[in-house]
């Protein structure tokens, strides 16, 4: 899991920035992108970092505090659901991945993203596939962007209770397309997703 980075940090690269996302897929809610450089990414209370996915729900919060804890600096970018509208998710999510790498306290030497390369970053940078899995400076960006949008949709449910925010986070389930369809979609809901458009222009 370690590969990438350990050859860095013995070229004598570092610090390492490691960029990932959350909410991608979701046709509700915001988008958001995180970027963590740690001290260390082999220190041991970074063990238990995987893959957001991979880690249940109390899990990622646990973790969420030990990273937060232990970072050398963590920046976190939320982009609304009217702009992931407006610029479409894959450019909002570039930008949102150089705001979020700009935003650091510390300048990192390299940076490395889980999938996607950054373009006009100014920063060395590598997009590593699957870079969540095997990238431990990306995993905790995953794991530090999924705890943060899934407090944003639990506080959100709290204003849109119909659509069930807190469970399935905004993604498309059998649930959310029932109460889409029987409440129509709200201010969150991105009128740029196919599944949210066919709603409106009915």
């Amino acid at each position: 899991m370690k590969v990438i980075e350990q050859l860095l940090i013995q070229e004598g690269i570092s610090p390492i920035a490691g960029v990932d996302e959350a909410g991608r897929g979701a046709c509700a809610g915001p988008l958001v992108i995180a970027s963590v450089v740690l001290h260390d990414p082999f220190a041991p209370q970074l063990e238990p970092v995987r893959d957001s996915k991979e880690l249940s729900e109390s899990k990622r919060e646990e973790i969420f505090e030990i990273i937060h804890s232990i970072a050398a600096s963590i920046s976190v970018v939320i982009v609304p659901a009217s702009e992931v509208d407006t610029r479409g998710v894959h450019a909002a999510n570039l930008d949102g991945m150089r705001r979020a790498v700009n935003g650091l306290d510390v300048t990192p030497a390299y940076v490395l993203t889980d999938g996607y390369a950054i373009e006009g970053l100014g920063f060395p940078n590598l997009a590593v596939w699957k870079g969540d899995q095997v990238v431990v400076s990306i995993s905790a960006a995953s794991i530090v962007a999924k705890v943060t949008r899934d407090r944003i949709m639990r506080e959100m449910d709290k204003d849109f209770p119909v659509y069930g925010f807190a469970g399935h986070k905004g993604y498309i389930t059998a649930a959310h397309t029932k109460a889409l369809n029987e409440h129509g979609p709200c201010a969150q809901h991105r009128q740029s997703f196919s599944n949210v458009a066919a709603l409106i222009h009915k």
